[in-house]
């Protein structure tokens, strides 16, 4: 039996410093192309949030907050009445507007008489009190949480003359319509709530 070294010796190996580090190189290229690869294929949703009744604003939380736990990059740009969503003291008073509501259970009549958005809102929110389903800020924490960047439309802040300290920590606020479109055109599903 023979008892030869299986040591390498420094004539046996062929490869030299210089090829290594090309090898090396060659790789983190690899790498990084396949980093792009996965990047690439995230999908991108934009949802434009334009109501700001205590029912429209669920929507958009919903779908936005579900499709980033899904991994999807996502934007929601609240514009017009859809800003209340986001502003901190007129998102606890968004009211459910009882009449031109085809499913509401009373006649637009019975609707239009005052104080029945208020009757309509306060029977909602017991509802969803009632189901355990997730508030508004509730929903607003858990999409910042998950990654959905939630925009003010700054022409709407202008209009509406709100300040920037007006809407929840976290929002993204001085977003135009040019910044909006651009992640429109580069999304997979793009809403309009």
């Amino acid at each position: 039996m023979s008892t030869e070294s299986s040591a390498p010796t420094e004539d046996a190996d062929p490869t030299t410093e210089a090829e290594l580090e090309a090898r090396i190189a060659e790789l983190e290229e690899q790498v990084a192309g396949l980093e792009t690869a996965v990047e690439d294929d995230q999908k991108k949703m934009t949802i434009v949030a334009t109501k700001g009744s205590f029912d429209m604003a669920y929507p958009p939380l919903i779908l936005a907050s579900t499709a980033a736990a899904f991994g999807w990059d996502v934007i929601v740009f609240h514009t017009f009445w859809g800003l209340d969503i986001l502003h901190e003291e007129n998102s606890k008073n968004l009211k459910l507007s009882a009449v031109g509501n085809p499913n509401m259970p009373m006649p637009n009549a019975l609707a239009a008489l005052p104080g029945m958005d208020s009757m309509a809102t306060k029977m909602m929110r017991k509802k969803i009190d009632d189901n355990g389903t997730a508030t508004i800020e509730e929903l607003i924490e858990l999409s910042l949480e998950s990654g959905v960047e939630l925009q003010a439309c700054q022409m709407t802040v202008e209009l509406m003359d709100y300040d920037e300290d007006d809407f929840y920590d976290g929002v993204t606020t001085g977003v135009g319509a040019a910044t909006a479109l651009q992640h429109m055109a580069e999304s997979d599903v793009q809403l309009l709530v």
